[in-house]
């Protein structure tokens, strides 16, 4: 066993990203990537729609959305550029055990998958990270976030087939949910979850690798710490996932992006106050500044 210390985290600059080009946009909504976001119980739909549109503004071609059947037509309505999946609610309104039943053609076809936003009932939500990997394609690339991440551990032997083509953006009490223990070191945390679970990991301002590579973002205001701010982030990545970015990249990017959006707004409005759904406008002017 080698015995070398890791190399030590990469920061993330504009420079290190332009040099890390995103592959080139398709010329249509199929060649621009499919992406599919599963979550969006009766009582949080937002999470989902925002996660949805996130992935719209960095370039994804063809969303479609799986929430709430309680919630779907509302969601068609404030997400017009959406296709509708309707998923089993029990009585109370969370997503019911057996929803996934429902995603498997969307989940098949789609290029990006992301798992998470909205859902808030364990029950339900360990039932559709269960069987995730039985229903995307051999080639999808897979996201969980938010509740999703709260009961992955669960169902750690069934993310195996995902390996190498999974991303975890947990925060902390997530990651210790995931490790099954307290967490004090992020670098050090998130390259353990990297490794365990074959997945990308985005923890705070760390972002690491299953190979052992590391990157941390310099960039990001307190005013990111903001309900919905996080399934923004979730968004980007899965959007960016369906445009053809590796998995690394993909979560590299989306990290400067999304926190450089929060530092445009805190000029704008203030560092605290700005809203998560102000960062999706942001998102693209970010992008040109890139030259993405």
């Amino acid at each position: 066993m080698s015995t070398e210390e890791p190399a030590a985290p990469q920061h993330i600059t504009p420079n290190v990203l332009r040099e890390w080009a995103l592959p080139d946009p398709g010329a249509g909504k199929y060649g621009r990537g499919q992406v599919l976001v599963v979550g969006g119980a009766a009582h949080t739909p937002g999470a989902a729609m925002l996660s949805a549109l996130a992935a719209l503004r960095v370039g994804a071609g063809r969303l479609s959305l799986a929430v709430g059947s309680s919630v779907a037509n509302q969601v068609a309505v404030a997400v017009p550029e959406s296709g509708v999946v309707p998923l089993d609610e029990d009585e109370p309104g969370h997503v019911a055990v057996g929803a996934i039943d429902a995603v498997r053609d969307s989940a098949g076809t789609a290029d990006a998958v992301l798992v998470g936003p909205g859902l808030d009932e364990p029950d339900g939500a360990r039932d559709l990270v269960a069987g995730i990997s039985d229903a995307v394609g051999p080639d999808t690339l897979v996201v969980l976030d938010a509740f999703a991440l709260g009961v992955a551990a669960d169902v750690e032997d069934r993310l195996r087939p995902l390996r190498g083509r999974l991303v975890l953006t947990p925060n902390s009490g997530e990651a210790e949910r995931l490790l099954g223990r307290d967490c004090e070191d992020d670098v050090a945390d998130a390259r353990e979850i990297a490794e365990r679970y074959g997945a990308v990991v985005a923890l705070s301002d760390v972002i690491a690798a299953p190979d052992g590579r590391t990157w941390v973002k310099g960039t990001g205001s307190g005013g990111l710490g903001t309900s919905g701010s996080g399934d923004v982030l979730s968004g980007v990545v899965v959007g960016l996932l369906a445009r053809g970015a590796e998995p690394a990249q993909a979560v590299a990017w989306a990290s400067y992006v999304h926190a450089a959006a929060g530092d445009r707004l805190a000029v704008q409005v203030g560092p605290l106050g700005y809203l998560a759904s102000e960062l999706l406008t942001e998102i693209p002017r970010v992008l040109v500044e890139l030259g993405a």
